[in-house]
């Protein structure tokens, strides 16, 4: 179950920023885009009355006017900048700007934004528009010139005059023009935190993990004390994967900040990525004492509990969610998998056909379909399957995965086949349909077609262990590829060494070659991990031919009790245990 989220790297910064939210602002990209037709701008109180314009600068402001509203834009632009020069006035220069920069022209907008700071040198977004025209020309003396202005005029400001330029310059993959920018503003203001702070972000976006972690420590350095800095100091050891050194320094964080809730919450999800659900439930107990209306950490915290098994507690708070109209289908989803886990196939159909709106509405549809099949009820699960596809054809490809899963769990294999061959026609490089059909390979027996799907994604993406395992496994029916399967499930359980299926395989690996003591240890390990039927089936088969009789009967009734419908198990009870009788 996923609850652990990472957004973009600014998006983190900005909703991680402290004590109060500034009012909104219009980014620079909105600064810059003209109307398509083209308006003096409005008169306000303070202005001089239309008599008092000088008749020639009127002139061309009306000129430039009925140029904007014909799509006339150099005529527009040579009108409000020579209103600009007669008329002294930067608002005409600001329009000129903005007109040239709509028409895509670097050399004019230059113009016109040197025009408007000769009138209005104070003028930030003239300023903010300059810089972004410099690094775009990958002019960097004129560059650190204009971010030089707009830190010494707007320091409290620069950061998000900065993050604004990082924002457009992303889009253009030009983030590291800035950065170069910066180094050289770093080295003439060596006592401003914020610079060292966005070159952090920087380095991040152009995935640079050591030189975002030393412009951030270079920004802790000047403010030990600044909370988005070590948050985002956090963020970057996420990334890493030092899930350990991120919950380090969020504990220190929020030990720092006992009253804010955001680094709280990062924590909890860090706690949740590095699967310690218990600390983290205890996190956000916390969160919602704290704060009781806090609505968001009660979902997360009634997730955490539902992977820690306390599924009352999590319905309790789900169905207090229930009051409110935000909340109400992600609790109904939830509440009928929980439902799902207990059995209650009708309670849990009520709930997932409570979700008819919100992000949900096609997750809740699909665990019906889903539940319906599992409790063999065919008719049912293809008659909303039908409707799903006419109501979300933006989500054909799961939706043929699902219709393939229905066939197959009918033992309509042949129909699943055909229905993802059909489907790779059209999306020939889609990972989930080669794998789906290499299974559907395996059951009519088609293993060239197994091996060349499975192979296909491998080409792709080599270290794909769900492709590793299932490609080892399959070969595992081939003496002749032994060797062949041992490759690929080494390199699966090294890339995963602790996913049950991936121990199970490689068991049975050892198993075939004759190991069966090192084959009982990792199979043992698999089942401890997860008490699947084929897993089940495995290990009583090697406790049999090992001679521990006794033991292997106890795992396959223990194991055919609880699936007594399993294919693996039957197999088993045929060959190995009727064949003794």
């Amino acid at each position: 179950m996923l609850i652990f989220r990472l957004f973009s790297m600014l998006t983190l910064v900005l909703l991680n920023g402290c004590a109060g939210s500034p009012d909104k602002q219009d980014t620079l990209e909105e600064s810059v885009t003209p109307a398509k037709a083209v308006q003096v701008p409005e008169k306000k109180p303070q202005d001089l009355d239309k008599s008092s314009i000088d008749p020639n600068v009127l002139f061309m402001l009306l000129t430039a006017e009925i140029a904007g509203q014909r799509g006339q834009y150099d005529v527009a632009l040579e009108g409000y900048m020579e209103a600009a020069r007669q008329g002294k006035d930067p608002r005409y220069a600001e329009r000129a700007a903005k007109i040239a920069m709509y028409m895509k022209d670097s050399g004019k907008t230059d113009d016109a934004v040197s025009l408007w700071l000769q009138l209005d040198a104070n003028d930030m977004t003239a300023r903010k528009i300059a810089a972004l025209s410099a690094l775009r020309s990958d002019d960097k003396p004129a560059a650190i010139e204009h971010l030089n202005a707009l830190l010494s005029a707007d320091p409290d400001g620069f950061e998000t005059a900065l993050l604004e330029l990082a924002s457009v310059l992303e889009k253009e993959n030009k983030t590291s023009l800035l950065y170069d920018a910066l180094d050289t503003v770093a080295v003439q203001n060596q006592d401003q935190a914020a610079v060292y702070f966005v070159q952090s972000l920087l380095a991040m976006q152009m995935k640079n993990k050591e030189q975002a972690e030393a412009k951030i420590e270079q920004a802790l350095a000047l403010r030990p004390d600044w909370d988005k800095a070590l948050v985002f100091q956090a963020q970057i050891a996420v990334y890493a994967g030092d899930l350990n050194k991120a919950e380090k320094l969020l504990n220190n964080a929020s030990a720092k900040f006992p009253d804010n809730d955001k680094i709280k919450k990062m924590l909890a999800q860090v706690l949740i990525k590095a699967e310690d659900y218990e600390q983290a439930s205890k996190v956000y107990q916390d969160i919602v004492s704290a704060n009781p209306q806090d609505a968001e950490s009660q979902f997360a915290l009634a997730l955490v509990y539902l992977q820690l098994g306390r599924d009352g507690k999590a319905e309790d708070i789900l169905n207090k969610l229930l009051e409110q109209t935000e909340w109400q289908y992600q609790a109904s989803f939830y509440l009928g998998k929980i439902e799902e886990k207990r059995g209650n196939v009708e309670k849990a159909l009520d709930w997932f056909d409570k979700v008819n709106d919100g992000a949900f509405v096609f997750e809740a549809s699909m665990s019906s379909v889903s539940l319906l099949a599992k409790n063999k009820q065919f008719e049912e699960a293809n008659s909303r399957l039908r409707l799903m596809q006419e109501k979300f054809p933006k989500y054909k490809r799961r939706l043929i995965l699902l219709q393939a899963e229905l066939f197959s769990q009918q033992k309509q294999y042949e129909k699943a086949f055909a229905l993802l061959t059909d489907a790779l026609v059209e999306m020939p490089d889609q990972k989930d349909l080669l794998y789906s059909r290499a299974l559907m390979a395996e059951r009519i027996g088609r293993l060239d077609v197994l091996e060349a799907d499975l192979q296909k994604i491998l080409a792709k993406q080599p270290d794909d262990a769900e492709a590793l395992n299932a490609l080892g496994y399959s070969l595992l029916a081939k003496p002749d590829r032994y060797a062949d399967a041992e490759k690929y499930l080494e390199h699966a359980i090294r890339l995963k060494p602790d996913e049950a299926v991936i121990i199970d395989s490689y068991g049975w690996l050892q198993f075939k070659l004759g190991n069966n003591e090192q084959a009982l240890h990792y199979l043992q390990r698999a089942y401890a991990k997860q008490q699947e039927g084929e897993i089940a089936a495995h290990l009583a088969e090697v406790l049999w031919v090992m001679g521990r009789k006794a033991e292997a009967r106890k795992i396959f009734t223990e194991a055919v009790k609880k699936m007594p419908e399993n294919e693996y198990l039957l197999d088993f009870q045929q060959r190995i245990l009727n064949g003794d009788k």
